[in-house]
């Protein structure tokens, strides 16, 4: 498709005229990117999906003369052909001098040349850049003196330093951090228009000086003539908030609505709500304000406090505005009043939700129902209440085998609190600076599989918490599981029964312990073309149990010791998935992904328990294998139960994404890793992992996908091709072997369909 659509390019060029094919941007120095002239080009040519235009392809690919059906339609989601345009290069250039000046080269020159040749151009833009100008002296000029002392005390944080080379944007970033300095200490009425910088570049030896000027308030008089003086400090008077404000009642009922509002004051703040039952507790919302009456105004805190209360996710709508007080009228000087008025707008509170899955599970299709309840404010105090019934049913087939199912029953119910609950300890400062939550959890499971039945019952108590705007921390210090199997085939028991490993997987096991979570996400910075997503995760268990049975003397039964007839596991467990995504523009990206991760069992627990195991395969890892078909290392299962697990994960992905049509992405991948066993099981011949030859138990896998954006949900279908398998070798084992298309033509086995819910990371 990407052939055919790349030829003829210039079909639909007139004559006389010539197709943009691509600009060309050269700089002779350091001192400024190419990356940072590219959006001023004022033509760009058409998009391209691996060389080739796509978009203009499918443009090509109609009959403009014709307006029915497909002709319209592939113009419509094709692109027309960019034409060059002399005007625009030409203003390109205005643009890229106009920059480079703004950068200190202010004798920078940008040229053009034009290459034309089969109806396409080619635009070379050569950036000419001498030494740049530096920052000599930097003086102030202010007219008002308490913002002059201000000025003055905070100058150690000014970003404009003298030796440095003179940049506009260093410039504006001052105007913007000296605004929000000089706000922050209660000068309501300043903005940074009343900040300007004058610069002398005729100095001599390529230097400016700089006169950094900020002139005094100025406003109308009583008979409209303009009257300038110091800027006055403004004082919180009164808070009012509105904790149940409903817009659209306010606006149609105008100043009838307001006064029907009850007035009540709690504890320094004024809450004016309607004479319902009020639906969220004061408290809850005085937790999360960072503005109080007789403190001075302050943007950062009323970013804060918005911020704050958005995070509850109970709100629709915070919005908070100032508005002079009664008092101003009669107060003369430098010292005046605001009133705070914070209007808050709930969501709905409760919500029922249906999903129906389909699942295709190793080749065995299946489906799911999920019966969904949430509330938001539980007890009044934003509590998030979930709780989710869940059935699920799937075909299960294996070679030599009849047709059985997978069937599984569960319920699972949460609630989460947005604050930091730790007996005996005041955390209001740490919930103000961290905005925590706890979050308390329990479900159980039932599964019925082929081979056995397991059930699974789960309690953990949990805290969560934000450390600056892109980190996260998760910290779950009771985390509790029994696992029983109540029911094994004697067939199945006897199979995992020559290995120790898979045995001790499926014994029946308590596990208490504790985990971590460390998150960083910086994808929602403004603007930015690429954004990383690092998670390091760290568990153990067992560890208190232990040493208080060694402590009391307990005996063991097995040679493990037990709580209550039942084993417990004793195990750590650590991973780390670090991911970067790159976007090339608005119609393809990149994004690569790392993860490695180790469970080592160790007192109480010969492995692993089964559920703490990693897997390789599916719709999420290497997806050129069915889920839990790979490895691990180079070992072969003969009885393909679809089953192994192993204690050590090492993966490596790329996938290339791009906007196609419609709905409709498309996707072309890369996958490699596998996973191993920590210790040596005789059963398992080749599934430790060994430093010294691990590279060689390497899968590689690529394909290519479809991705459905539905808005609400984006649906996957990936295919996948093995390229490489640890499992393959020829007579001569040559390390050639491992590659299927170096042993002859590929069959079926060797290719993969898997589906999927949003992109695989």
């Amino acid at each position: 498709m990407l052939l055919i659509t790349s030829c003829n390019s210039t079909k639909y060029v007139p004559n006389g005229e010539s197709l943009l094919n691509e600009n060309h941007i050269n700089v002779n120095k350091e001192g400024v990117k190419k990356s940072d002239l590219v959006p001023y080009l004022k033509q760009t040519p058409n998009k391209r999906i691996f060389g080739a235009r796509f978009y203009l392809g499918l443009y090509n690919l109609s009959n403009i003369n014709k307006d029915k059906w497909p002709h319209n339609w592939l113009r419509n989601i094709g692109e027309e052909p960019v034409i060059y345009d002399p005007d625009a290069m030409t203003k390109t250039k205005e643009q890229m001098r106009s920059y480079v000046a703004s950068k200190g080269y202010f004798d920078g020159k940008v040229t053009d040349t034009v290459v034309t040749a089969s109806m396409k151009t080619d635009v070379f833009y050569n950036v000419d850049l001498l030494r740049p100008y530096t920052i000599r002296n930097l003086t102030y000029e202010i007219a008002d003196s308490n913002i002059k002392k201000l000025c003055f005390f905070d100058s150690v944080n000014c970003v404009i330093v003298r030796g440095k080379p003179y940049d506009v944007d260093v410039l504006q970033a001052e105007r913007t951090r000296f605004e929000r300095f000089i706000r922050d200490h209660g000068f309501y009425g300043f903005s940074n228009d009343y900040i300007s910088f004058r610069v002398d570049s005729t100095i001599g030896n390529r230097q400016v000086n700089i006169k950094y000027n900020v002139r005094n308030f100025t406003k109308l008089d009583v008979n409209n003539n303009i009257i300038s003086g110091p800027f006055a400090i403004y004082t919180i008077k009164n808070i009012y908030i509105y904790p149940d404000f409903v817009p659209k009642e306010a606006l149609e009922g105008g100043e009838a609505y307001l006064k029907s509002l009850d007035t009540t004051f709690y504890k320094g703040y004024y809450f004016i709500t309607s004479k319902k039952k009020h639906e969220v507790k004061y408290d809850l919302i005085l937790q999360s304000l960072y503005l109080k009456a007789g403190s001075v105004f302050n943007v950062t805190s009323t970013e804060q406090t918005q911020s704050h209360l958005l995070s509850l996710k109970i709100y629709r709508l915070v919005n908070i505005t100032y508005n002079d007080a009664k008092e101003n009228v009669n107060l003369q000087g430098m010292e005046l009043m605001l009133d705070c008025n914070i209007h808050l707008t709930l969501m709905s509170q409760q919500s029922y939700k249906i999903e129906l899955e389909g699942t295709n599970s190793g080749g065995n299709p299946g489906g799911a129902l999920n019966l969904i309840y949430q509330h938001k404010n539980l007890f009044h105090g934003a509590e998030l209440f979930s709780t989710k019934l869940k059935g699920a049913y799937s075909a299960y087939t294996q070679p030599g085998t009849k047709l059985s199912s997978i069937q599984e029953y569960g319920l699972e119910t949460s609630l989460r609190l947005p604050e930091f609950l730790v007996p005996f300890v005041k955390t209001e400062n740490f919930i103000k600076k961290f905005n925590p939550s706890t979050t308390l959890l329990a479900s159980y499971d039932y599964q019925s599989m082929p081979f056995y039945t397991r059930t699974i019952a789960i309690a953990s108590f949990g805290y969560d918490w934000k450390s600056g705007f892109y980190q996260e921390h998760i910290v779950n210090p009771v985390q509790l599981s029994l696992v029983n199997v109540p029911k094994i085939d004697s067939a199945y028991k006897a199979y995992i029964a020559a290995s120790s490993y898979q045995a001790h997987s499926y014994d029946n096991v308590l596990i208490l312990g504790g985990s971590y979570s460390f998150i960083f996400n910086n994808q929602k910075i403004k603007n930015s073309r690429d954004y990383w997503f690092l998670r390091v995760n760290a568990e153990t268990a067992g560890n208190l149990i232990g040493l208080a049975e060694k402590l009391a003397g307990g005996n063991k039964t097995d040679n493990t010791y037990q709580i209550l007839g039942q084993p417990f596991a004793q195990y750590a467990k650590t991973d780390l998935d670090l991911r970067y995504n790159y976007k090339f523009n608005d119609v393809s990206s990149i994004a690569y992904r790392g993860f490695f991760g180790i469970a080592l069992p160790y007192g109480n627990s010969k492995e692993v328990p089964f559920e703490k195991q990693y897997f390789e395969g599916g719709a999420n890892d290497i997806r050129a294998w069915q889920v839990r078909s790979l490895g691990p290392g180079s070992y072969a299962d003969s009885s393909r139960l679809l089953n192994e697990t192993g204690d050590i994960k090492l993966e490596a992905n790329a996938e290339y994404r791009f906007k196609l049509f419609w709905i409709i992405e498309g996707a072309i991948f890369l996958d490699a890793g596998n996973i191993w066993s920590y210790k040596n099981d005789p059963a398992r011949p080749g599934s430790q992992f060994q430093f010294n030859k691990f590279y060689k138990d390497i899968a590689i896998g690529t394909g290519t996908g479809f991705r459905f954006d539905l808005k609400f949900v984006i649906a996957r279908v990936d295919i996948g091709m093995k390229l490489r398998d640890p499992l393959l070798h020829d007579a001569q084992s040559t390390e050639g072997s491992h590659w299927i298309f170096l042993n002859g033509p590929y069959k079926r086995k060797d290719f993969t369909i898997v589906l999927g819910i949003g992109y695989p990371f």
